[in-house]
Parts: C-alpha cells; structure tokens; sequence
C-alpha cells in the first residue's frame, strides 16, 4: 500500500488518473494531448502508476493502452475511509468520490487486474474446473478446452448451447479466451432479467473475454479483458459491474480456501 499512497502523491500522476478515469483505455499519445508534459515524463509517470498497480496495459500491436485499475482505490477506502471520520479523511474521501463518479466516455472493453497468492496451474484449475467454478460464480462449463471446442454454461439450473459459445485460445497456466455465452429467455428467466433488457443484449455483437496468467514470485498477475462490444452496449455496462465482485471471489477462494460472503441485499 505504501507504493499507492506514493504515487498518488504527485499531482501529474493523479492528473493521468483523472483522464483514465474520464475515458479509459487511452494510449501514451493520447494521454500526453492537453498535459502539458514531455512525453518521457508522461512516461515516467505511467510506470509508477502501472508498478503501484493503478493502471494496467493491453498491447495491441505496436500501441500500449493504460486502464485505470480501481483495486488499491478500493483497498484505501475499505482500510480508512471505514475505519476513521470522513471529515478528517478529505483527501482519501476525495479519492472514494472520484472512483465512484460515472466516467464521462467509456473505452468498449473492460480490463481489470488482480494479484493472487497462488500458482499459474492452480488459477488455471480455478478458471476451468467445475469444482471451482461454481463456487464462486455458480457457472460450469462443458467443454475440452480445445481450440474451436464449443462451450455450455450451466448457471442457475440452465444449460446455455451455441455454435458460436466456442473456446478462442487454451494455453494452461498462461492464457485462456473464449466467447461470451447467448442469451436465451431461458437465462433471463433464471437470472430474474427483463425481457427488455435480455432483448437489447442478445441483439448486440458476441464479446470475447481473455485471461492473462503471469507468475511473479509467490503471486499471479491476472489480467481479465473483455472485449468486443458495440457502442453503447448493455452487456459492457452489466459486465463492468460483473467481472470485479467475482474476481474477488475467485481471489478468495484460492487464498482462503473459503467463499466469499453473498453481499447483503
């Protein structure tokens, strides 16, 4: 955490957080447009942001794109923010704030970094493996696990099937992509989703999400991307709140060996 609090204390960095938080997924040329910084500084800068794990990269060719990564934010609110008065708390109040703020334009994907105590192999278990899946998101896959392979989800007593469910790419401990799953009324029905709504995403593009698998050291990086998605998407807006409680249920599970607690209604 110590790592955090110093780079959130240059105001340049905390400026390249702000434009992140504006519209995410920008390159090191669109982040320098309108900061009036060399693009070495900018530089500088984006490698402490990215060592404290306040952002996180995707390279796509010969670009990198910076997202905003709202881990530690979320760390530095739940340790003080809780714990001592807000008012005595302003500028980390100031952070809460900012974090919770409807971002004014959205990149169409969603990438989210976490670190877990554990090894590439036994994260791949946990991403692949009925037993482990449906204790902390409550989906089984049926598939091999083969490139091409087709894909079910079975999730709430219903067992989703599509040509185009199909897995992208399954390299154990390392990477694993594969399409999102349809979405039938049967799948609305059982996850209580208005007819409206379920329409309004079965007529948008199929999404692709991809995982990362990096050791480092006596921890895994894992990047989650999901990707694909058209303007204004309502599958992008539902995943976004999605993809961060289950990734922490994952990370518990395989730190703690125990579930995380359901979110009080």
């Amino acid at each position: 955490m110590d790592e955090v609090f110093k780079a959130l204390a240059d105001a340049s960095r905390r400026r390249l957080l702000d434009s992140l938080n504006l519209r995410d997924g920008q390159s090191l040329r669109e982040l320098c447009t309108g900061l009036d910084m060399a693009r070495q500084s900018v530089s500088k800068h984006l490698a402490v942001l990215e060592a404290a794990n306040l952002i996180t990269t995707v390279r796509r060719g010969r670009e990198k794109f910076h997202y905003l990564n709202a881990v530690p934010i979320n760390a530095i609110a739940e340790r003080w923010i809780t714990r001592y008065d807000r008012a005595r708390a302003g500028a980390l109040a100031d952070l809460k704030t900012a974090l919770e703020q409807q971002p004014m334009a959205h990149s169409e994907e969603f990438v989210y970094t976490t670190y877990i105590r554990t090894t590439p192999e036994r994260l791949w278990q946990a991403l692949t493996d009925p037993a482990f899946t449906r204790r902390y998101w409550g989906v089984t896959f049926g598939t091999d696990w083969q490139p091409g392979a087709t894909m079910s989800w079975e999730q709430s007593g219903v067992t989703v099937s599509d040509p185009e469910q199909v897995v992208l790419a399954a390299e154990p401990g390392r990477r694993l992509a594969y399409t999102w799953h349809t979405f039938t009324p049967e799948f609305a029905e059982s996850v209580s989703m208005s007819e409206e709504v379920r329409a309004r995403m079965a007529a948008e593009p199929r999404s692709r999400v991809t995982f990362e698998i990096e050791p480092l050291g006596e921890t895994v990086r894992l990047t989650v991307t999901h990707e694909g998605f058209g303007p204004d998407s309502t599958v992008l807006e539902s995943v976004r709140t999605g993809w961060p409680p289950l990734l922490s249920g994952l990370k518990t599970l395989l730190e703690t060996g125990e579930e995380l607690p359901a979110p009080r209604s």
